[in-house]
């Protein structure tokens, strides 16, 4: 009995101890439409004649640009996202935040 009491009371101090979780989330960014969509790649019809095969190379081209545009803006926002994070982090960890306030996340401590 004797025992059990004192692991009480040492769950209970070290418990007392602890800080507080935070009952913000880290801020989130959108991810932009563009960033999500399918990249679409043209095709050639059945029976494609040399103007076909040329349009489809043009075409091609053009979508494998825009694909890559919106790879760039995927990767851009997860590391602007990743940074916010990190700043928040940074300012929960010195408490200068107030704890109920995502949109100072957005600033430097």
């Amino acid at each position: 009995m004797t025992l059990s009491l004192g692991v009480l009371m040492i769950m209970t101090a070290s418990c007392a101890v602890s800080r507080p979780v935070s009952a913000v989330a880290p801020p989130r960014l959108m991810l932009p439409p563009e960033a999500e969509a399918r990249c679409g790649l043209a095709r050639l019809p059945p029976q494609a004649t040399a103007a076909d095969l040329e349009a489809a190379y043009v075409r091609r081209g053009a979508q494998i640009t825009a694909c890559d545009a919106a790879r760039q803006l995927a990767v851009d926002t997860l590391r602007d996202e990743r940074a916010l994070i990190d700043v928040w982090m940074e300012c929960v960890g010195r408490q200068k935040m107030p704890a109920n306030s995502v949109k100072n996340a957005a600033y430097r401590c």
